[in-house]
């Protein structure tokens, strides 16, 4: 257990190093484009990020451990849109943009409903994955169209002076980190758990979920402090959209997957969360303190629904 708790702190300090570099990347690359912040965070830096939850996922539907993987995806979606966004807040105050107000959250919220009443009829079929990899293709495909025209009706140009090759470089070591000190953190969080006979499904739901989401963590938090609020919130945004349509599709593609009925209270979770997410920009077009603190609350209250229920 000693050296798993070595291998927890190296992951942290990894993971926190791999951030700084994707982001500096990921802005640098968004300049030298002539696009926003929240297109790059959307599309490039949320599936960058969320390559944990799609190991994880798809390796776990390989070894038949789909409701490990149903619980990954869960508690990681939840993890973003209440955790990740509510600590980012403590560090800036989050202005929202009207086309994550009326584009993008929406689409994650609609997204995420088909999703739980697909698996209310007790299994998620190779046609409703095929449905899922579809919204997946809407969502990048219009996102490259935005990112395009802001190209063009761009009025004042910020040169980026790093090249692409460096910019790459940055995302792909940052990247790289990531993921590898990510998985170190997870594995050792997991054997440590398993040490003390925390159950499965709750290694999913808490420690597995919110440790694929580190990246995500990192990244948002990073960009927070940076001032990219765009970068932050469009990282959870599409990191949510990611998982929910190409992971969970991809995974049920290869092997459909039975939604047992212990986990409604899960979907109602992670359903709720998207959606106080999407209630809460509304209200104030900006997301204070305050608001973050808010979304802090209610995901510790589920956790602690899920850890003594």
């Amino acid at each position: 257990m000693a050296l798993n708790i070595f291998f927890i702190v190296i992951g942290i300090a990894g993971v926190l190093w791999g951030a700084d570099r994707f982001t500096d990347g990921a802005c640098g690359l968004a300049r030298k484009w002539h696009v926003s912040e929240l297109i790059i965070g959307l599309t490039i830096v949320a599936i960058g990020t969320s390559l944990p939850e799609f190991v994880v996922s798809f390796l776990s539907c390989l070894r038949g451990s789909g409701d490990m993987s149903i619980g990954n995806i869960i508690g990681s979606n939840t993890f973003n849109a209440l955790v990740i966004v509510g600590a980012s807040c403590m560090f800036t105050v989050i202005p929202i943009e009207r086309g994550v107000l009326w584009r993008d959250l929406p689409f994650c919220v609609l997204l995420t409903a088909a999703f739980v009443i697909m698996a209310c009829t007790g299994e998620v079929s190779r046609w409703n994955a095929l449905i899922l990899l579809v919204f997946f293709a809407v969502f990048i495909t219009y996102n490259i169209y935005i990112g395009r025209r802001e190209r063009q009706d761009a009025d004042v140009v910020v040169e980026e002076k790093s090249s692409f090759l460096r910019l790459f470089g940055l995302i792909l070591l940052g990247g790289g980190v990531l993921v590898g000190c990510g998985q170190l953190l997870v594995n050792s969080a997991t054997e440590v758990a398993r040490q003390v006979g925390i159950s499965e499904k709750v290694i999913g739901i808490t420690i597995l979920a919110a440790g694929t989401s580190l990246p995500e963590f990192a990244t948002s938090l990073m960009a927070a402090r940076k001032g990219s609020n765009g970068l932050a919130l469009g990282n959870v945004i599409g990191s949510n959209v990611f998982n929910i349509a190409a992971v969970l599709g991809l995974c049920n593609m290869v092997s459909p997957m039975q939604v047992v009925e212990e986990d409604l209270i899960d979907w109602i979770a992670v359903l709720g969360s998207v959606s106080v997410l999407w209630l809460v920009c509304i209200t104030g077009r900006r997301l204070t303190k305050g608001e973050g603190c808010l979304l802090l609350l209610i995901y510790f209250a589920y956790l602690s629904y899920i850890l003594f229920h």
